[in-house]
Parts: C-alpha cells; sequence; structure tokens
C-alpha cells in the first residue's frame, strides 16, 4: 500500500469518492478495484451518517441508501481489512465526528490501520477541538487530513502546519458537494495562500464534476477531488453491475486523461 504523499509523487492525483454501502459493502470493494484499475491515485470511502451537513443531496441519499442497507462503521472497516490484499492504491475514510466518537476513538484508530486505511477526513471536527481524537490517528499511523476553505484565515492556516497530515483538502467554494459552481475565480491567490504555510500536497475538491473542471483544478492544485458526479453514476446504475463497472471505468478513464494533460512539475 503506497502512503499519501507517494500518490502525488508522479502526477496529478485523482482522487473518486464513493459510499461505502451504495450500492452493497461488496459492490464498494469492487468499485474501489475498477477504480484503481481506471488510473485513480487515491480514493475517498465515505462513511454513511444520517445527517452529512457538508454533503449536498446526491450524497446524502447514498448515505440513506445504505445506511437502510444494514451499512455501518463497523462493517465498513471490516469489508476494508478482508479485501486489503487486493487494494493497492490508498483509501482514506471521509465521516462525520459522531459516529467515531460512538465507536470508540481508540478502537477506530487502531482498526482503520488493521484495514488498511492510511488517512481519515472528519469535516465536522476542526484540528484544534480533539486533538486526542487526532493524536490517536497519528499513534496509528494513519494521517488525520484536514480541510481549509476559501474563508479560512491565514492565521488559522498557519496554527494547522503542526497537525496537517498526509495532503490537505481544499474545498473549492463556499457550499456544499455537488454543487454546479465550482471551482470559482480567485482559487490561485487562496490556494498561494495555503501552501504559504501547509508544505503537504494540495487536493481541490467540491463543484468538480467532469475532465474539463478536473484539468482546471488540477492547473491550480496537486490532486483533484471528484466525489457528487461519480456517487449520481452508481445511483444510476447500480441495479446492473456489469453497466455500473463499465460506466464507472470510462467516466475515471476521462478524469485521468484530463489530468495527464497538465503539466506536471
Amino acid at each position: 500500500m503506497r502512503r499519501l504523499k507517494e500518490a502525488f509523487a508522479d502526477r496529478k492525483a485523482l482522487i473518486p469518492y464513493i459510499t461505502a454501502g451504495d450500492p452493497s459493502l461488496d459492490g464498494t470493494i469492487r468499485l474501489i478495484e475498477v477504480l484503481q484499475e481506471s488510473g485513480a491515485d487515491i480514493v475517498e470511502v465515505g462513511i454513511p451518517f444520517s445527517d452529512p451537513q457538508a454533503d449536498g443531496p446526491i450524497i446524502q441519499m447514498a448515505s440513506k441508501r445504505a445506511i437502510e442497507r444494514g451499512t455501518t462503521l463497523e462493517g465498513v472497516l471490516k469489508a476494508l481489512k478482508e479485501s486489503s490484499s487486493r487494494i493497492k492504491i490508498p483509501v482514506v475514510l471521509m465521516g462525520y465526528y459522531n459516529p467515531i466518537l460512538q465507536y470508540g476513538v481508540e478502537r477506530f484508530a487502531c482498526e482503520a490501520r488493521e484495514s488498511g486505511v492510511v488517512g481519515v477526513i472528519v469535516p465536522d471536527l476542526p484540528f484544534d477541538e480533539d486533538t486526542a481524537f487526532y493524536g490517536a490517528l497519528g499513534g496509528q499511523g494513519v494521517d488525520g487530513i484536514l480541510m481549509v476553505a476559501p474563508n479560512t484565515p491565514e492565521e488559522r492556516i498557519k496554527k494547522m502546519a503542526n497537525s496537517a497530515r498526509g495532503f490537505v483538502y481544499c474545498v473549492s467554494l463556499f457550499g456544499i458537494t455537488g454543487d454546479k459552481r465550482g471551482p470559482v475565480e480567485g482559487l490561485d491567490s487562496y490556494l498561494e495562500r495555503v501552501k504559504r504555510h501547509l508544505k503537504l500536497p494540495l487536493a481541490l475538491g467540491f463543484g468538480i464534476d467532469g475532465p474539463e473542471k478536473a484539468k482546471d483544478a488540477a492547473a491550480l492544485a496537486d490532486g483533484v477531488v471528484v466525489g457528487s458526479a461519480l456517487v449520481k453514476l452508481i445511483e444510476e446504475s447500480q441495479e446492473d453491475a456489469k453497466v455500473l463497472e463499465e460506466k464507472v471505468q470510462s467516466f475515471i478513464s476521462g478524469l485521468r486523461e484530463a489530468l495527464d494533460s497538465v503539466l506536471f512539475n
């Protein structure tokens, strides 16, 4: 399993997001395999939650479907552990703090490592609100990945320097996932502000739904996160596993081609 920094070493990193348990946990593992075969460098696996505040309706509905099918945090970790020998790209879990807290912070950190997870993003837990959580991750060798937004004060970004690990998730706009506007103007100055203080790869996400936007984002950042557009495709095609795999492969391959057309340095 490659570490996160290594995934940014040779090209612009393509980071697709999928919701665990949608269409099923077995289906999620198969989708991760398709993603890595199609050119993804890292995969974000969302932990289903009933109140995903940062997510738009597409991911909210995917979480709802997964929960209704019985997907749990324990089940997600177990499925990843059982398939870890087949997953060659880094896996990052993305989820809200409440289910992790209920599960047990130390238990979660330990089982995440045992499952092959190399990073965790918790969008509703700022780096300075529960240092024990990020300490528990670090103690297991799991990167606590921090998020910044266009309105994050520079002084706060500076304070993140001692806590940021793996890469930095840069939200491209104000709003929720799946916003059709993004990315918006002023991203270059925003990312330069982040780079001044956080010496890690920067991944840009929110509102990137196709090759053209991915290409524009990759011209500014080290990696690109694509979530809602992929989750929507999964929703539309999940009744036929073969069709779903073909559509996911085509979509990710198109994004890979777009990112590879951007000068890498």
